[in-house]
């Protein structure tokens, strides 16, 4: 209020001033409400200074009320949601082990599983794959045709092919099981941020598994074409590891070249992170099967466990990914995190 009182006096004191007639200036209507310091201008006549002067016109200033600008109001970006799925490996022996790592994974709830293979031991037969496989997972798989419980309405399983599912009849049981994009032997799809490409590692694929066989040809294409932050290869067979079985040096093709971002794989029941080349590989082979002990340590081999049975959760927006192994006891035994340069 003080500073509306002090304009008024200033400019009443200026007819004043001027001839002794302030009742010759404008009204002026005054608010309590706040004000800026907006200013515009109208013209007044003032009183006669002399008796020869001609009526003088003066500009006075005028304060406009109500001209406060409001602020625009605060955005709050909305989060991106993350993406998590989970990765088992050599996981299908249908016994407890096994199934302790299920109910860990499944107590994560995550959009989708993918394994690293070996889903059906012994020998990959169709008498054997539900107990190993829909015992535990039915709620991700579609179509599901086992006796287990109900299935998903959207598949949500993402299996590759180990050794031991080849064993019988060139893998047509697992064939038979799932249903998978492309030819179900080796395929992509995208989720999110995320473009997954599983591989088939095995010699008996009939399209084969050098860096330059069809099958190869077909992984550098999609790479080059896919336009995910976030680009994963997961095989059976590992091109690096320090394992039992050791690398299966057929395997390692110029995926850093090709544009992958990670490879992960198993065979090897162990967990390994290793950095060859500037590129991440995992193996993660410790789903139910027995525990391997470690050979050979390679150099790039920056993580080894086998000390208990486990699973990873990954979780992936369009800026960072981030990958844990973590025991069917709880216990977290890696971190390991990627992020987009700005």
């Amino acid at each position: 209020m003080a500073g509306w009182k002090v304009q008024l006096a200033w400019l009443i004191a200026l007819g004043l001033v001027l001839g002794g007639c302030a009742s010759s200036l404008t009204t002026i209507a005054v608010t309590s409400a706040p004000v800026t310091s907006q200013v515009a201008w109208i013209e007044t006549s003032t009183p006669t200074l002399t008796p020869e002067s001609p009526a003088a016109t003066l500009a006075l200033p005028i304060i406009l009320a109500g001209a406060t600008e409001t602020p625009a109001p605060e955005v709050t970006p909305t989060p991106e949601p993350a993406v998590r799925f989970a990765v088992i490996g050599d996981y299908g022996t249908g016994g407890s082990a096994a199934g302790d790592v299920a109910a860990l994974l499944l107590g994560w709830q995550p959009d989708f599983i993918i394994t690293t293979g070996d889903n059906n031991y012994p020998d990959g037969s169709a008498e054997t794959i539900d107990a190993r496989v829909g015992k535990f997972y039915h709620a991700y798989i579609y179509p599901y045709r086992g006796h287990f419980g109900e299935g998903a309405d959207q598949n949500r399983f993402f299996p590759t092919l180990g050794n031991h599912d080849w064993m019988t009849d060139h893998a047509r049981p697992y064939l038979d099981y799932f249903t998978l994009p492309g030819n179900e032997r080796y395929y992509d799809f995208v989720w999110g941020p995320l473009h997954l490409f599983a591989l088939d590692g095995d010699p008996n694929e009939p399209d084969g598994v050098s860096q330059n066989s069809k099958q190869a040809t077909w992984l550098k294409e999609q790479l080059a074409a896919s336009t995910a932050p976030w680009r994963i290869v997961y095989v059976h067979q590992p091109p690096y590891s320090s394992g039992l079985h050791g690398s299966v040096t057929w395997m390692r093709w110029p995926f850093k070249e090709w544009g992958a971002s990670v490879v992960m794989a198993g065979h090897d029941h162990v967990y390994e992170r290793l950095s060859i080349n500037g590129l991440t590989y995992f193996v993660n082979g410790l789903g139910g099967g027995s525990i391997y002990r470690f050979g050979k340590i390679l150099d790039g081999s920056q993580v080894r466990y086998n000390k208990e049975y486990g699973a990873m959760l990954v979780e992936a927006n369009s800026q960072t990914i981030t990958f844990q192994f973590i025991t069917r006891l709880g216990e977290v035994v890696d971190t390991f995190a990627l992020s987009r340069a700005p």
